[in-house]
C-alpha cells in the first residue's frame, strides 16, 4: 500500500527538527486511592514515534486520555507544542485553562481509539469531513478532497458512501485513522488500535499505520501489545510499571537487551 498523500506538508508545526512537542512535568493522576501516574516526567520530540509498553493498569492509556483532555491531571503540567494543555498563564501564575484555550491546544492532537467511535448515522465520507468543516473551518469541497485522499491511502476509496455498519471492524478502524489524520494533527495518539479486531483483520490496520510512520513526519505516541509493530515503527520505546517509566531506549535495546528485570519479565510474557 502506498501513501501518495504527503501528510508532512500539511503539519502546522515547523519542520521536524527534534524539538520537544509533548512534555509531561511531574504529572500525577489518581483514581480514588489508586495513583495511576506518579510524578511522571517524559517528553516526545517532534517527528518521533514513541511506543509505550507495560502491563495493563500501568498508566499507558491514561497518558493518552490526559493528552485528549478526557481526563485532567491531579498535579503537574502537560505542554503540547510549548503551550500548556490544561493550564494557562495569567498575571504570572498558572491557573486552570478555560475551554477555549484547551480546544485550541487540543486540536493539534488526533487520536485513534480501541473502539472505532464512528458516527453510525453518517456515511464514511461525512464521518471524515464533519470535524474539519466544523472545527477547522475548511470548506466542504476542501474537506471532501482531503477525505478522498486519505481514504485512498487507507485502501477504502471505494467505500465513501458506506455506513459504518456496512464495514468490517478492520475497515472501520482504517476509517477512524483517516478521520484522525483529516484534522492535520501535529501528533497522532494510538490506543491499542487493534485490540477490538478479529485476528485476521489486525495485519491490514497495522500495515496502514506502518505506512504512515515510514512515509510521513507526523509525531506518533502509541500504546500497543503488538510488539513486532512497536519494533518496526518506534524511534523510542518506554517501559511503564506502576505509573512510572522504568526503562527507555531504542527498540533494539529494549527488545533485545533490556536492563530492568521488570522489563525482561514483561517481554518474556508477551513475546
Amino acid at each position: 500500500m502506498s501513501t501518495d498523500t504527503n501528510l508532512s506538508k500539511e503539519q502546522p508545526n515547523p519542520a521536524v527538527d527534534g524539538s520537544e512537542l509533548i512534555r509531561f512535568d511531574k504529572v500525577v493522576k489518581r483514581f480514588g486511592d489508586n495513583t495511576v501516574l506518579d510524578q511522571l516526567d517524559f517528553s516526545v520530540a517532534s517527528g518521533k514515534h514513541v511506543t509505550l509498553i507495560g502491563p495493563s493498569g500501568s498508566g499507558k492509556t491514561t497518558i493518552l486520555r490526559l493528552l485528549m483532555t478526557l481526563l485532567k491531571p491531579d498535579e503537574g503540567t502537560i505542554r503540547v507544542g510549548g503551550e500548556y494543555l490544561t493550564h494557562e498563564e495569567k498575571n504570572g501564575k498558572l491557573v486552570p485553562a478555560g475551554e477555549k484555550h484547551v480546544r485550541e491546544v487540543r486540536k493539534n492532537i488526533g487520536m485513534v481509539f480501541q473502539q472505532f467511535n464512528l458516527f453510525p448515522n453518517m456515511k464514511v465520507l461525512r464521518n471524515i469531513t464533519e470535524a474539519p468543516v466544523t472545527v477547522l473551518g475548511l470548506s466542504k469541497d476542501e474537506a471532501e478532497e482531503r477525505a478522498r485522499e486519505l481514504l485512498d491511502m487507507v485502501g477504502l476509496g471505494d467505500r465513501i458512501d458506506a455506513y459504518p455498519s456496512q464495514l468490517s471492524g478492520g475497515q472501520q478502524q482504517r476509517v477512524a485513522i483517516a478521520r484522525a489524520l483529516a484534522m492535520r494533527p501535529q501528533v497522532l495518539l494510538l490506543d491499542e488500535v487493534t485490540s477490538a479486531l478479529d485476528p485476521e483483520l489486525v495485519a491490514g490496520v497495522l500495515d496502514v499505520l506502518r505506512d504512515i510512520a515510514h512515509t510521513t513526519d507526523i509525531t506518533m505516541l502509541c500504546v500497543t501489545h503488538e510488539m513486532n509493530f512497536a519494533r518496526d515503527i518506534s524511534d523510542q520505546v518506554l517501559m511503564f510499571d506502576a505509573g512510572r517509566v522504568i526503562e527507555s531506549g531504542s527498540p533494539e535495546k529494549i527488545f533485545s537487551d533490556p536492563e530492568h528485570e521488570r522489563t525482561r519479565e514483561f517481554l518474556s510474557a508477551v513475546l
